[in-house]
């Protein structure tokens, strides 16, 4: 047996039990510090900014397990901190609302997020946002256009952990940058797990926040979050292109969407 054959033989076996989840995170104290950045967090969605919700009925029926979230990439954390928001509050039973904050103390912990490891590695405060729910990946995913090195492999390894364990939030494009091509690799995790995949698209994120998403640069902006219904594949006849080109138009940040809003700028 390989190295990689035992890799995946080890770590596919991790389930999360009563007290801790698939990653050995105790459950309490990702209920606290999902409590604390919560509350923290909370008026930068419905206080000095506001976040319209549109299309949560699509996340409301959704299985306790095996869905992907694909979204495009605004801001490092300010993003996935409103996602944390709306699952929650979907899970606690309001539709297209966070205007009731009692759901932070009934959180779904087995919701993760993909975030890069260097950014995560860059004190204690990302460290504790990596404890709430993060699977730290490194860059670049591909390594040419199909071979995939080892640390890729284990990434995609604890991506799987997550998938099977919960919800998982991924951004395709690995960056802020609007319109930026779509990582591969993405579809490779697709393919292995075969999870439900729910398109997110998200605006104005980046008028209200610096690039890390912590430190507020206006108020008074209106952000926004649609969901839209699960992607339709065919994992044994589509292609990796073709499964790719269906991410990024589902998020919005396909080619015939710059023509867009280059031609609305203009």
């Amino acid at each position: 047996m390989n190295f990689h054959s035992f890799f995946f033989k080890k770590h596919l076996k991790k389930k999360s039990t009563l007290f801790r989840d698939a990653f050995g995170n105790l459950h309490f104290i990702k209920r606290f510090l999902i409590f604390t950045f919560g509350c923290i967090s909370y008026n930068r969605y419905n206080g000095f900014n506001q976040l319209h919700l549109e299309g949560t009925e699509y996340v409301k029926n959704l299985p306790d397990k095996k869905v992907l979230f694909v979204s495009n990439h605004q801001t490092y954390f300010a993003d996935v901190f409103a996602m944390f928001h709306v699952f929650y509050s979907v899970k606690n039973g309001f539709v297209n609302s966070i205007r009731n904050p009692i759901y932070l103390l009934n959180p779904k912990v087995n919701l993760y997020y993909v975030a890069a490891k260097e950014t995560m590695n860059q004190g204690i405060l990302t460290k504790l946002f990596t404890y709430s729910g993060g699977i730290t990946v490194k860059r670049p995913w591909m390594k040419g256009k199909e071979q995939i090195n080892p640390s890729v492999l284990s990434d995609i390894t604890r991506m799987g952990i997550a998938i099977n364990d919960g919800w998982l939030i991924t951004f395709p494009q690995g960056t802020t940058q609007a319109f930026a091509p779509g990582r591969r690799g993405i579809v490779h995790v697709i393919r292995k797990y075969n999870p439900i995949v729910v398109p997110i698209v998200i605006d104005g994120f980046q008028k209200a926040y610096d690039k890390k998403g912590i430190r507020i640069k206006k108020k008074g902006v209106l952000q926004k979050m649609k969901f839209k219904k699960p992607i339709q594949l065919d994992l044994k006849k589509d292609t990796t292109d073709h499964i790719m080109e269906k991410i990024m138009d589902s998020i919005e940040q396909s080619p015939k969407y710059k023509y867009k809003k280059d031609s609305s700028s203009n």
